[in-house]
């Protein structure tokens, strides 16, 4: 027997997601970064809100691979990507993502799960991988262990990037702070600050032009 439970694409209509009844109970985790919640599973739908930094979610179960799972936090439940999820699965901290086999996380079924599919309203399809920010915290157990890469950037520098838009380029992974920007993305400088700027997976962010690591969201 499958229970079912909607959740919404990016188009705004639900879609069934099947779990058996035997994997129904879900389990907190604990976002190393400030992590989006995204109508379905992969960085080319909607966000729809934000687990913020060291915060606890509820993680219902993953898709296959275990890299988007989906989550309840603070009455949004949506998609959020697992490599910046924390749990307990052997008495000590681990993302999802590298959680042991035997860990008991519900596998969900879900027919937009392909990361692959057009994007959107933009077009176009996933053009690389973002490189892993703080995938790493939670194994040695400190959470938000990235926090002092974020950048505070004034607010003519948010006009500016607002102002002038470009094309998004959609990457495997989640803009989170610290996370690497490709080589292959071009940025953009933004007029006397030092950071330069794109349009990644939606979303306006700052990125370290040296390190390439990203320093900024605008959500």
């Amino acid at each position: 027997m499958q229970n079912k439970i909607a959740t919404i694409t990016a188009a705004g209509l639900a879609t069934a997601v099947l779990y058996s009844t035997a994997a129904l109970a879900g389990f907190n985790a604990i976002a190393t970064a400030d992590l989006n919640i995204r109508t379905g599973p992969g960085p080319q739908y909607e966000v729809i809100g934000a687990i913020a930094n060291s915060d606890t979610a509820t993680v219902n179960g993953c898709i296959e691979g275990r890299k988007w799972c989906q989550v309840s936090y603070n009455g949004t439940t949506g998609w959020a990507y697992s490599e910046y999820l924390s749990g307990d699965f052997t008495g000590k901290p681990a993302v999802i993502s590298m959680a042991p086999q035997t860990a008991q996380i519900p596998v969900l079924e879900n027919d937009q799960a392909s990361t692959n599919a057009t994007v959107g309203l933009a077009g176009g399809a996933i053009a690389g991988a973002l490189i892993g920010g703080p995938i790493g915290a939670a194994v040695g157990g400190v959470i938000g262990a990235t926090a002092g890469l974020a950048a505070s950037p004034p607010a003519t520098v948010k006009t500016y990037v607002m102002q002038n838009r470009i094309e998004p380029v959609y990457l495997e992974g989640e803009v989170v702070i610290g996370a690497g920007v490709p080589d292959t993305v071009e940025l953009y400088a933004v007029p006397d600050y030092e950071y330069q700027y794109v349009y990644i997976n939606g979303q306006p962010v700052l990125v370290d032009a040296g390190t390439r690591q990203i320093v900024h969201v605008y959500r």
